[in-house]
Protein backbone atom coordinates (compact mmCIF):
# COMPACT_ATOMS: atom_id res chain seq x y z
CA UNK A 1 0.00 0.00 0.00
CA UNK A 2 2.84 2.17 0.52
CA UNK A 3 3.46 2.63 -3.15
CA UNK A 4 -0.25 4.70 -2.92
CA UNK A 5 0.71 6.98 -0.71
CA UNK A 6 4.58 8.06 -1.17
CA UNK A 7 8.03 7.25 -2.46
CA UNK A 8 11.53 7.41 -0.99
CA UNK A 9 14.85 8.46 -2.22
CA UNK A 10 17.75 9.54 -0.95
CA UNK A 11 16.34 9.46 2.29
CA UNK A 12 13.73 11.75 1.44
CA UNK A 13 9.79 11.14 1.20
CA UNK A 14 7.69 12.96 -1.44
CA UNK A 15 4.31 12.42 -0.44
CA UNK A 16 1.43 11.79 -2.79
CA UNK A 17 -1.84 12.55 -2.37
CA UNK A 18 -3.30 9.83 -0.87
CA UNK A 19 -0.25 9.58 1.58
CA UNK A 20 -0.25 13.59 2.62
CA UNK A 21 -4.07 12.90 3.25
CA UNK A 22 -2.84 10.05 5.66
CA UNK A 23 0.21 12.79 7.02
CA UNK A 24 -2.27 15.35 7.94
CA UNK A 25 -4.87 13.43 9.24
CA UNK A 26 -2.36 12.43 12.09
CA UNK A 27 -1.12 15.32 12.60
CA UNK A 28 -4.15 17.16 13.39
CA UNK A 29 -4.73 14.04 15.66
CA UNK A 30 -1.25 14.89 17.17
CA UNK A 31 -2.01 18.48 17.37
CA UNK A 32 -5.87 17.92 19.28
CA UNK A 33 -3.78 15.91 21.51
CA UNK A 34 -1.31 18.20 22.42
CA UNK A 35 -3.69 21.09 22.50
CA UNK A 36 -5.29 19.54 25.19
CA UNK A 37 -2.34 18.48 27.08
CA UNK A 38 -1.50 22.62 27.38
CA UNK A 39 1.19 22.71 24.90
CA UNK A 40 1.43 25.67 22.96
CA UNK A 41 2.62 25.19 19.25
CA UNK A 42 5.56 26.87 17.76
CA UNK A 43 8.35 26.29 14.78
CA UNK A 44 11.84 26.99 14.46
CA UNK A 45 14.38 27.62 12.33
CA UNK A 46 15.69 24.86 10.17
CA UNK A 47 19.12 26.39 10.08
CA UNK A 48 21.05 26.77 12.83
CA UNK A 49 24.73 28.23 13.61
CA UNK A 50 27.53 26.46 14.96
CA UNK A 51 28.13 27.81 18.36
CA UNK A 52 24.66 26.92 19.46
CA UNK A 53 25.21 23.06 18.66
CA UNK A 54 28.80 23.28 20.37
CA UNK A 55 26.65 24.73 23.30
CA UNK A 56 24.10 22.08 23.26
CA UNK A 57 26.87 19.78 22.81
CA UNK A 58 25.63 17.87 19.11
CA UNK A 59 28.90 19.27 17.28
CA UNK A 60 31.09 17.29 19.36
CA UNK A 61 28.94 14.00 19.83
CA UNK A 62 26.82 14.25 16.77
CA UNK A 63 28.92 16.48 14.02
CA UNK A 64 29.34 13.49 11.68
CA UNK A 65 24.92 13.00 11.61
CA UNK A 66 24.07 16.41 10.63
CA UNK A 67 24.60 18.73 7.29
CA UNK A 68 26.67 21.38 7.73
CA UNK A 69 26.01 24.50 5.39
CA UNK A 70 28.92 26.93 6.09
CA UNK A 71 29.33 27.52 9.89
CA UNK A 72 25.80 26.30 10.37
CA UNK A 73 23.70 23.05 9.91
CA UNK A 74 20.39 21.95 9.56
CA UNK A 75 18.84 20.88 12.42
CA UNK A 76 18.89 17.05 13.67
CA UNK A 77 16.49 17.74 16.81
CA UNK A 78 14.35 21.02 17.77
CA UNK A 79 15.48 21.51 21.12
CA UNK A 80 17.95 23.87 21.15
CA UNK A 81 14.99 26.09 19.16
CA UNK A 82 12.42 25.84 22.27
CA UNK A 83 14.90 26.94 24.49
CA UNK A 84 15.87 29.80 22.88
CA UNK A 85 12.15 30.78 22.64
CA UNK A 86 11.84 29.97 26.60
CA UNK A 87 14.92 32.21 27.11
CA UNK A 88 13.67 35.00 25.54
CA UNK A 89 10.14 34.47 27.37
CA UNK A 90 11.82 34.53 30.40
CA UNK A 91 9.64 32.75 32.85
CA UNK A 92 8.82 32.87 36.49
CA UNK A 93 7.72 30.01 38.55
CA UNK A 94 4.08 31.32 38.33
CA UNK A 95 4.20 30.57 33.99
CA UNK A 96 5.83 26.91 34.80
CA UNK A 97 5.59 24.12 33.52
CA UNK A 98 5.93 25.30 30.15
CA UNK A 99 4.84 23.12 27.46
CA UNK A 100 6.20 23.73 24.13
CA UNK A 101 5.03 21.46 20.97
CA UNK A 102 6.50 21.87 17.34
CA UNK A 103 5.64 19.02 14.33
CA UNK A 104 9.26 19.87 13.04
CA UNK A 105 11.25 18.55 10.09
CA UNK A 106 14.69 17.46 10.87
CA UNK A 107 17.80 16.35 9.25
CA UNK A 108 19.80 13.78 10.09
CA UNK A 109 23.17 12.45 7.66
CA UNK A 110 22.28 8.58 7.91
CA UNK A 111 24.38 6.51 6.04
CA UNK A 112 22.92 5.03 2.97
CA UNK A 113 23.08 1.52 4.73
CA UNK A 114 21.07 2.49 7.21
CA UNK A 115 18.17 3.71 5.52
CA UNK A 116 15.28 1.88 5.68
CA UNK A 117 11.68 2.81 3.50
CA UNK A 118 10.16 4.94 5.75
CA UNK A 119 11.31 3.70 8.98
CA UNK A 120 14.83 5.29 8.54
CA UNK A 121 15.33 8.56 6.90
CA UNK A 122 17.57 11.57 6.64
CA UNK A 123 14.54 13.94 6.71
CA UNK A 124 11.47 13.33 8.76
CA UNK A 125 8.79 14.96 11.13
CA UNK A 126 9.02 15.10 14.92
CA UNK A 127 6.42 15.41 16.68
CA UNK A 128 8.51 17.11 19.45
CA UNK A 129 7.47 18.72 22.84
CA UNK A 130 9.64 19.90 25.87
CA UNK A 131 8.16 20.73 29.05
CA UNK A 132 9.97 22.89 31.51
CA UNK A 133 9.19 22.77 34.57
CA UNK A 134 10.78 23.00 38.28
CA UNK A 135 12.46 20.16 40.22
CA UNK A 136 8.80 19.89 42.38
CA UNK A 137 6.71 19.38 39.02
CA UNK A 138 8.76 16.59 37.44
CA UNK A 139 7.21 13.80 38.92
CA UNK A 140 3.67 15.00 38.33
CA UNK A 141 4.76 16.06 34.66
CA UNK A 142 6.55 12.45 33.99
CA UNK A 143 2.99 10.42 35.57
CA UNK A 144 0.96 12.57 33.83
CA UNK A 145 2.50 11.15 29.89
CA UNK A 146 2.30 7.94 31.10
CA UNK A 147 -0.76 7.87 32.25
CA UNK A 148 -2.31 9.82 28.87
CA UNK A 149 -0.49 7.90 26.59
CA UNK A 150 -1.68 4.51 26.22
CA UNK A 151 -5.70 6.34 25.29
CA UNK A 152 -4.07 8.11 22.46
CA UNK A 153 -2.66 4.56 20.85
CA UNK A 154 -6.25 3.33 21.45
CA UNK A 155 -6.99 5.46 18.99
CA UNK A 156 -4.67 3.41 16.55
CA UNK A 157 -5.94 0.11 17.09
CA UNK A 158 -2.57 -0.16 19.66
CA UNK A 159 -3.55 -2.01 22.92
CA UNK A 160 -0.32 -3.71 23.69
CA UNK A 161 2.26 -0.91 25.32
CA UNK A 162 5.50 -1.88 27.09
CA UNK A 163 7.99 0.15 28.77
CA UNK A 164 11.80 0.83 28.90
CA UNK A 165 13.76 2.63 31.10
CA UNK A 166 16.58 3.30 29.32
CA UNK A 167 20.07 4.17 31.37
CA UNK A 168 23.39 6.67 30.72
CA UNK A 169 24.76 5.49 27.31
CA UNK A 170 28.77 5.55 26.97
CA UNK A 171 28.76 8.76 24.76
CA UNK A 172 26.74 11.41 26.81
CA UNK A 173 27.03 14.80 28.23
CA UNK A 174 26.98 16.37 31.35
CA UNK A 175 28.38 15.35 35.03
CA UNK A 176 28.01 12.15 37.01
CA UNK A 177 25.95 13.63 39.07
CA UNK A 178 22.76 14.49 37.21
CA UNK A 179 22.95 11.34 35.84
CA UNK A 180 22.86 9.61 38.83
CA UNK A 181 20.02 12.08 39.87
CA UNK A 182 17.81 12.11 36.65
CA UNK A 183 18.04 8.30 36.82
CA UNK A 184 17.49 8.05 40.49
CA UNK A 185 14.40 10.10 39.81
CA UNK A 186 13.03 8.56 36.85
CA UNK A 187 13.22 5.25 38.51
CA UNK A 188 11.13 6.29 41.67
CA UNK A 189 8.23 7.83 38.94
CA UNK A 190 8.20 4.64 37.42
CA UNK A 191 8.13 2.48 40.61
CA UNK A 192 5.28 5.31 42.20
CA UNK A 193 3.23 5.04 38.96
CA UNK A 194 3.14 1.06 39.42
CA UNK A 195 4.12 0.89 35.52
CA UNK A 196 6.13 -2.33 34.65
CA UNK A 197 9.05 -1.63 32.58
CA UNK A 198 12.27 -3.27 31.54
CA UNK A 199 15.59 -2.00 32.41
CA UNK A 200 17.92 -1.06 29.42
CA UNK A 201 21.56 0.03 30.39
CA UNK A 202 23.46 2.14 28.13
CA UNK A 203 20.67 2.82 25.71
CA UNK A 204 19.70 6.33 26.96
CA UNK A 205 19.78 9.75 24.90
CA UNK A 206 23.19 11.85 25.50
CA UNK A 207 21.37 14.02 28.05
CA UNK A 208 19.45 12.31 29.88
CA UNK A 209 17.95 8.60 30.72
CA UNK A 210 14.27 7.93 29.17
CA UNK A 211 11.59 6.02 29.29
CA UNK A 212 10.55 4.53 25.83
CA UNK A 213 6.74 2.85 24.88
CA UNK A 214 6.52 -0.04 22.85
CA UNK A 215 3.74 -0.76 20.64
CA UNK A 216 3.07 -4.12 19.13
CA UNK A 217 0.91 -4.95 16.20
CA UNK A 218 -1.00 -7.54 15.11
CA UNK A 219 1.21 -10.10 14.03
CA UNK A 220 3.32 -9.29 17.43
CA UNK A 221 6.09 -7.45 16.64
CA UNK A 222 7.44 -4.64 18.82
CA UNK A 223 8.02 -0.86 17.80
CA UNK A 224 9.36 1.86 20.08
CA UNK A 225 7.92 5.31 19.61
CA UNK A 226 6.79 6.83 22.52
CA UNK A 227 9.44 8.72 24.93
CA UNK A 228 9.88 10.90 27.84
CA UNK A 229 13.62 12.17 28.69
CA UNK A 230 14.88 13.44 32.09
CA UNK A 231 17.67 16.26 31.05
CA UNK A 232 19.15 18.68 33.95
CA UNK A 233 22.32 18.92 31.25
CA UNK A 234 20.59 21.17 28.71
CA UNK A 235 18.90 23.54 30.98
CA UNK A 236 22.54 23.71 32.77
CA UNK A 237 24.46 24.13 29.51
CA UNK A 238 22.20 26.83 27.78
CA UNK A 239 21.87 28.36 31.66
CA UNK A 240 17.91 28.05 30.88
CA UNK A 241 16.67 29.78 34.59
CA UNK A 242 13.22 30.74 35.89
CA UNK A 243 12.96 33.44 38.52
CA UNK A 244 11.20 31.79 42.10
CA UNK A 245 8.89 32.90 44.36
CA UNK A 246 11.67 34.79 46.17
CA UNK A 247 12.86 36.26 43.14
CA UNK A 248 16.02 34.00 42.64
CA UNK A 249 17.20 33.41 39.55
CA UNK A 250 17.16 28.88 39.35
CA UNK A 251 17.70 26.31 36.40
CA UNK A 252 14.77 24.75 35.24
CA UNK A 253 14.38 21.38 34.69
CA UNK A 254 13.44 20.18 30.76
CA UNK A 255 11.00 16.86 29.82
CA UNK A 256 11.80 15.62 25.80
CA UNK A 257 8.94 13.89 24.72
CA UNK A 258 7.45 12.49 21.80
CA UNK A 259 4.29 10.79 20.85
CA UNK A 260 5.35 9.12 17.84
CA UNK A 261 8.75 9.57 17.34
CA UNK A 262 8.31 10.50 13.79
CA UNK A 263 5.27 10.64 11.41
CA UNK A 264 7.14 8.82 9.10
CA UNK A 265 8.24 5.89 10.72
CA UNK A 266 4.52 5.58 13.06
CA UNK A 267 2.83 5.70 9.01
CA UNK A 268 5.51 2.25 8.18
CA UNK A 269 4.00 1.47 11.50
CA UNK A 270 0.28 1.70 11.16
CA UNK A 271 0.80 -0.04 7.51
CA UNK A 272 1.92 -2.76 9.07
CA UNK A 273 -0.56 -2.72 11.32
CA UNK A 274 -3.30 -1.53 9.69
CA UNK A 275 -5.02 2.01 9.35
CA UNK A 276 -8.20 2.62 10.86
CA UNK A 277 -10.72 3.42 9.45
CA UNK A 278 -10.78 6.82 10.28
CA UNK A 279 -7.23 7.32 9.25
CA UNK A 280 -7.61 5.69 5.68
CA UNK A 281 -7.15 7.98 2.70
CA UNK A 282 -9.86 6.09 1.02
CA UNK A 283 -12.49 4.95 3.76
CA UNK A 284 -15.34 3.42 1.73
CA UNK A 285 -15.45 1.49 -1.82
CA UNK A 286 -18.51 1.41 -3.78
CA UNK A 287 -18.96 -1.18 -6.14
CA UNK A 288 -22.12 -1.06 -8.44
CA UNK A 289 -22.64 -4.67 -9.54
CA UNK A 290 -23.75 -3.16 -13.20
CA UNK A 291 -24.56 0.11 -14.92
CA UNK A 292 -27.83 0.38 -14.10
CA UNK A 293 -26.06 0.60 -10.68
CA UNK A 294 -24.08 3.40 -10.59
CA UNK A 295 -26.70 6.55 -10.19
CA UNK A 296 -27.57 4.78 -6.88
CA UNK A 297 -23.34 4.34 -5.98
CA UNK A 298 -23.40 8.14 -6.62
CA UNK A 299 -26.54 8.91 -4.20
CA UNK A 300 -25.14 6.65 -1.75
CA UNK A 301 -21.59 7.42 -1.57
CA UNK A 302 -23.26 11.62 -1.18
CA UNK A 303 -25.08 10.54 1.66
CA UNK A 304 -22.22 8.69 3.76
CA UNK A 305 -19.86 12.09 3.00
CA UNK A 306 -16.75 9.74 3.61
CA UNK A 307 -13.57 9.58 1.40
CA UNK A 308 -15.07 7.17 -0.92
CA UNK A 309 -14.45 6.02 -4.36
CA UNK A 310 -17.09 4.44 -7.11
CA UNK A 311 -15.35 1.63 -8.72
CA UNK A 312 -17.34 0.31 -11.58
CA UNK A 313 -14.63 -1.02 -13.76
CA UNK A 314 -14.09 -4.57 -14.35
CA UNK A 315 -15.17 -7.74 -12.45
CA UNK A 316 -17.11 -7.60 -8.89
CA UNK A 317 -14.56 -9.93 -7.32
CA UNK A 318 -11.77 -8.04 -9.15
CA UNK A 319 -13.10 -5.41 -7.80
CA UNK A 320 -13.46 -6.51 -4.14
CA UNK A 321 -10.11 -7.65 -4.75
CA UNK A 322 -8.43 -4.19 -5.52
CA UNK A 323 -10.51 -2.55 -2.29
CA UNK A 324 -8.57 -5.14 -0.07
CA UNK A 325 -5.38 -4.28 -1.25
CA UNK A 326 -5.60 -0.78 -0.87
CA UNK A 327 -6.18 -1.07 2.24
CA UNK A 328 -9.92 0.73 2.34
CA UNK A 329 -11.81 -0.23 5.28
CA UNK A 330 -14.90 -0.63 3.80
CA UNK A 331 -16.84 -2.14 0.04
CA UNK A 332 -20.20 -1.50 -0.18
CA UNK A 333 -21.89 -3.75 -2.81
CA UNK A 334 -25.14 -2.42 -4.71
CA UNK A 335 -26.78 -4.91 -6.85
CA UNK A 336 -30.49 -5.99 -8.23
CA UNK A 337 -31.18 -7.05 -4.83
CA UNK A 338 -30.32 -4.19 -3.07
CA UNK A 339 -31.98 -1.98 -6.08
CA UNK A 340 -34.82 -3.68 -5.06
CA UNK A 341 -35.10 -4.00 -1.48
CA UNK A 342 -33.75 -0.90 -0.46
CA UNK A 343 -30.34 -2.41 1.17
CA UNK A 344 -26.61 -2.38 1.09
CA UNK A 345 -24.52 -5.39 1.45
CA UNK A 346 -20.89 -4.52 2.96
CA UNK A 347 -17.40 -6.31 3.45
CA UNK A 348 -15.76 -5.09 5.96
CA UNK A 349 -12.09 -6.08 7.59
CA UNK A 350 -13.92 -7.76 10.33
CA UNK A 351 -17.06 -9.51 9.17
CA UNK A 352 -19.98 -9.29 6.26
CA UNK A 353 -23.58 -7.95 6.55
CA UNK A 354 -26.62 -6.21 4.88
CA UNK A 355 -28.90 -4.16 6.10
CA UNK A 356 -31.15 -1.38 5.20
CA UNK A 357 -29.72 1.46 3.61
CA UNK A 358 -30.34 3.74 6.01
CA UNK A 359 -29.27 1.49 8.94
CA UNK A 360 -25.84 0.27 7.01
CA UNK A 361 -24.81 4.09 6.27
CA UNK A 362 -25.70 5.17 9.88
CA UNK A 363 -23.11 2.55 10.66
CA UNK A 364 -20.65 2.86 7.98
CA UNK A 365 -20.53 6.17 8.68
CA UNK A 366 -20.14 6.16 12.51
CA UNK A 367 -17.29 3.63 11.95
CA UNK A 368 -15.21 5.48 9.77
CA UNK A 369 -15.43 8.69 11.97
CA UNK A 370 -14.98 6.72 15.41
CA UNK A 371 -11.15 7.50 16.86
CA UNK A 372 -10.96 5.63 19.81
Amino acid sequence: MQQRLCHVEHGMVSWHPHGWTVFRLLEDAVRTHVQRGGYREVRTPQLVRREVWETSGHWSAFADGMFVVDDAALKPVNCPGHIAIVQKLVPSWRDLPLRIAEMGVVHRNEESGALNGLFRLRQFTQDDGHIFCTDEQVAGEVARFCRELPAFYARFGFDDISVALSLRPDNRLGDEAWWDRAERELADIVAACNLPCEVQPGAGAIYGPKLEFILRDRRGRPWQCGTIQLDFVMPQRFDVRYVDASGAKRHVVMLHRALLGSFERFIAILLEHGLPAWLAPEQVAILPVGPQHVARAGEVAERLGLRARIDDDGTLSRRIVAAHQDGIPFAVIIGDRELAGGTLSVRARDRQWSGPADTVITEVAERCMQRA
